[in-house]
């Protein structure tokens, strides 16, 4: 169809991520008919803000970058200021029981002052003035939470406040036309009070301004409740869980809770939830991009120990002492100044806005002409009569009259509320997937995921419980089935080496919990290596002290193994490593044999250790292999694998398992299956190394539970129960979204198209319309925002997923939608022109009251049919339309309110809506009229398209 390609040619530069500006601004340059901007692009990001707030930002990264350079350099040359004792503790602070105020020790990490942090005797000196410790934590009670809150604050950054009620009221009186409307009443309700006195004369005027103040306060409930909703997942989007020490117990924490002197255990892909100091850690390098602007990520150690709250662990893992929280620190200092820019708009918010403003063109146009028959008509009707230099009262309001359809007209036919209704729908169906365990963090990925032709998902954690134990061992070349047969027995040198192999070289850790029971923290695999090396009589804390470690090198995917260099008791070194079994396995020489004996790897061993492995692997076990050696030198990892962009085509269609791949495969696979092969990808992911295949998908699924804060930032939605099949029900209200408001579209443009053909074509033929303002806003009314309520708020079913996806190129108003829409606009126009012409004859109607009666039937039989048609719409192809109708309940309150308010109208608020009580057989007939246009949908459904 004409328009499809005008959207698409005009609308479809905008993606689901990462659009330009000048892509976002060069769209909503070509939107000229908008009746309120404060409305339809109220869900738009706000490209004035984010460039105000991304100047801002890079000022104050100048600042804070320059701030930290001069004050390392400035401190080197100071002699001692503050070794002599200059800094007094204030009173309030010491009767609290504390030797330091908030601002000194935000002071110190803030200009990264060694000289302070000196002077205050280090990170332990400083510990113990804040009245914590390095190892066991905060000791505190509620009183001493209290007071520490007090003197050093919360946790929390200043929020903008919700916006009240009465803005949104404000807002929705900024359209254009509901202004000119009341300009039309007000000048109504002078005329006719000066003529015909009150109250008669003020009838028409009050009419108008009640259904305005209707539309008004009906639209600012709904805008309300949907900025309601939005906060509500800004909340949840906020939430994270941090690993905090306290009272000598290792325990998740929300970061709201953290208090200055805290302990907190970062690893790598975390956050940084606060400023503070490195206490302990290895290979630690932290990205500070976000704060600092800075893309070389710093080492952090003990010598450079200022850890930035927003800044993200990059590599390794530490302890650090928390020393300033909230709007203190670097990172709430920096969001104090900026301003929020938005989200983007999605590319259907873009499309339907699209919509909007070629049937507003073309409403404008019909208003206009419709407004230019009517007048052209009476003005030759009192040529005829010769009165054309003299104009009564009545004949000026009747002009008004005329001028306010032709407004009304606009007003009906500028479907505003479809790019609301995106808003509408995406809005209920993320509150919705945050009940079903899947929070979403941008609009746009609960539409996009409507569309998805493939999922790459993570095995462990996501089609698996990620939890593991291990179940079979190849130790000194014997196999042991553990679950089967029990622990092996291992040689007492041998099993020595393996104890502390295990609890040396690992990410996890052995605690007794605030129970005093056993507790393993940890990764799965860590948690499954750590309790078979319990199960094997060994001892976590004896081992670890047994032994100095000198160096740790953690696990990252692109090495795919890991390793610690110990200091033994007797003065040797010896190194650990533990990793995928092939890799570990391929540099060792060496082999542990059936007596604990240290003997080279010959053919015969190496080749019953690789038959092991994929004996193992083929029974859909996670292997792992532990190698060490003692040495006087660190260790080189894997070269990484690399394919030309022809295999790359060849093979990428044909992939459904990808082992052991890297970050760079994911990127790649993802890139060449959005790209080449146009897809839309969704991604799952929990790693840090996941990052770049989250960012570079349509729409990227982090894991909320094993995930990293790092891949949580990358994702669009977060699966807050880490279950595959909350994926499928991502995937089942992302097609719920863009079904839904096709049903809506496909509602409206029939309503519009009807609205428009009635008024134009009897202005032309009998010089009046049937259709009053009042009449049409209430029209306006039920098709615009109830007809949103209803039908952008239907809830999935499972057949949607039996549907084919949309893809990156499938038209969205579709031709089995064009069929509906043109059947049933021919219908309603047919059953409207037949009343006009011979409804009279039918209902038998006479008199003066005839006309009045007349116009009421056809109004009330408007009405009807889009009633009747607004469930029609609930299938675009089904028979069966009343399938988990009941189950809406929000569908069934506004098709009741409807029919309420329609009978109020009618039967008692005739003077202002310009209607007249009907008899029930007059009744019987309206609704029959309308219930006609069911059999009809049927009709058109076996129309093939």
């Amino acid at each position: 169809m004409g328009i499809e390609n005008y959207l698409n040619q005009n609308f479809h530069a905008v993606k689901s991520k990462h659009s330009s500006d000048e892509v976002l601004q060069k769209w909503r340059s070509l939107c000229h008919v908008v009746k309120n901007p404060k409305r339809r692009f109220r869900h738009t990001a706000n490209l004035h803000n984010r460039n105000e707030a991304a100047a801002m930002r890079r000022t104050n990264q100048e600042k804070l970058r320059i701030a930290v350079l001069v004050s390392k350099a400035a401190f080197q040359f100071i002699q001692g200021k503050f070794l002599n004792g200059d800094y007094e503790v204030p009173d309030e602070v010491k009767e609290a029981g504390f030797d330091v105020c908030a601002d000194e020790a935000a002071a110190v990490v803030e200009g990264h002052d060694l000289k302070k942090l000196k002077f205050h005797g280090g990170v332990e000196g400083l510990a113990g003035k804040l009245r914590t410790s390095t190892t066991s934590g905060l000791s505190i009670d509620n009183e001493g939470l209290a007071r520490r809150q007090r003197l050093y604050g919360i946790n929390k950054f200043a929020e903008s406040p919700q916006r009240s009620f009465w803005v949104f009221v404000w807002e929705a009186l900024h359209d254009m036309t509901l202004m000119i409307l009341a300009m039309c009443a007000t000048v109504s309700l002078v005329v006719g009070i000066a003529t015909e006195g009150w109250p008669k004369g003020a009838h028409d005027g009050l009419g108008i301004v009640a259904s305005i103040l209707l539309v008004v306060f009906v639209t600012a409930t709904s805008d309300y409740r949907q900025s309601l909703q939005f906060r509500d997942l800004d909340k949840e989007k906020k939430k994270i869980s941090i690993q905090v020490t306290r009272s000598g117990y290792r325990q998740k924490l929300s970061i709201y809770e953290l208090l200055v002197g805290d302990i907190v255990h970062l690893s790598i892909g975390d956050q940084v939830p606060a400023d503070g100091l490195f206490i302990s850690g290895f290979a630690v390098s932290i990205d500070e991009s976000s704060l600092t602007g800075e893309s070389e990520p710093v080492m952090v150690s003990a010598e450079n120990p200022w850890l930035m709250s927003g800044t993200k662990v990059q590599d390794g893992s530490c302890k650090m002492l928390v020393t300033t929280v909230g709007m203190q620190t670097q990172w709430g200092k920096l969001m104090a100044t900026l301003s929020e820019g938005g989200d983007d708009e999605t590319p259907l918010q873009v499309k339907l806005n699209g919509v909007a403003t070629v049937i507003g063109k073309i409403g404008l146009f019909f208003a206009v002409v419709t407004f230019a028959v009517l007048v052209q008509q009476l003005v030759f009707s009192k040529i005829s009569t010769g009165t054309q230099w003299s104009w009564s009262a009545d004949e000026a309001l009747e002009l008004l009259e005329y001028f306010a359809i032709a407004v009304t007209i606009v007003v009906v036919a500028v479907p505003e509320g479809l790019p609301l209704a995106v808003t509408l729908s995406l809005a209920f169906a993320m509150k919705k997937m945050m009940n079903d365990k899947a929070l979403v963090r941008h609009l746009a990925a609960c539409e996009t995921m409507g569309s998805a032709t493939t999922i790459c998902s993570d095995k462990t954690g996501t089609l698996t419980t990620n939890k593991m134990t291990v179940v079979k061992s190849c130790i000194c070349l014997n196999i042991m089935d553990v679950s089967k047969q029990g622990n092996p027995e291992v040689n007492g040198s041998a099993l020595k080496i393996l104890l502390q192999s295990i609890f040396t070289n690992t990410g996890g850790e052995v605690v007794n919990n605030k129970e005093g029971k056993r507790e393993i923290l940890g990764t799965p695999t860590e948690a499954a290596i750590l309790e078979y090396g319990l199960s094997l009589g060994g001892d976590f804390q004896s081992e670890r002290q047994s032994s100095t470690m000198l160096r740790v090198e953690p696990f990252n995917s692109s090495k795919k193994r890991m390793g610690v260099v110990l200091k033994l008791p007797d003065g040797g070194v010896r190194a650990h490593c533990k990793g995928a079994s092939e890799i570990i396995l391929a540099a060792c020489d060496k082999v542990l044999n059936a007596d604990g004996e240290v003997v080279d790897l010959k053919e015969g061993s190496l080749n019953h250790l690789k038959s092991t492995i994929e004996l193992f692997a083929s029974e859909a076990l996670r292997t792992l292999c532990l190698a060490y050696i003692d040495l006087d030198k660190t260790i080189e990892g894997p070269d990484f694998r690399d394919k030309s962009l022809e295999e790359l085509d060849e093979i990428v269609p044909k992939i459904q398992v990808m082992a052991r791949s890297s970050p760079l495969d994911k990127h790649t696979l993802v890139k060449h299956l959005r790209t080449t092969f146009g897809e839309v990808v969704a991604v799952t992911g929990d790693g840090t190394n996941d990052a770049p295949a989250l960012h570079e998908a349509d729409i990227g699924l982090a894991m909320g539970i094993a995930g990293t804060e790092v891949a949580k930032e990358s994702a669009d939605v977060i699966i807050l129960d880490d279950n595959f099949s909350t994926i499928v029900t991502v995937a089942k209200w992302g097609r719920s979204v863009y079904v839904n408001i096709q049903k809506f579209v496909q509602f409206q443009l029939t309503v519009n198209i009807v609205a428009l053909m009635v008024n134009f074509t009897s202005a032309c033929l009998t010089g009046s319309t049937p259709l009053t303002a009042v009449q049409l806003l209430w029209v306006n009314m039920i098709m615009d925002t109830l007809g949103a309520l209803a039908l952008a708020t239907e809830p999935p079913n499972n057949a949607l997923m039996k549907r084919t996806p949309v893809g990156r190129h499938g038209n969205f108003i579709s031709n089995v939608m064009w069929r509906n829409i043109f059947g049933q606009s021919l219908y309603q126009f047919i059953i409207i022109w037949l009343l006009q012409t011979e409804g009279k004859k039918f209902y038998g109607l006479h008199g003066d009251n005839s006309d009045l009666i007349l116009n009421t039937l056809i109004f009330n039989s408007f009405v009807f049919c889009q009633l009747f048609n607004e469930v029609n719409s609930r299938e675009m192809e089904k028979l069966n339309v009343f399938n988990g109708i009941l189950k809406n309940n929000v569908f069934v309150v506004v098709l009741s309110a409807t029919v309420v308010f329609q009978v109020i109208i009618i039967e008692f608020l005739g003077t202002f809506a310009r209607t007249s009580p009907l008899t029930m057989r007059q009744w019987y007939y309206s609704v029959l009229t309308g219930f006609m246009s069911m059999p009809i949908a049927v009709i058109l459904k076996m129309i093939p398209v």
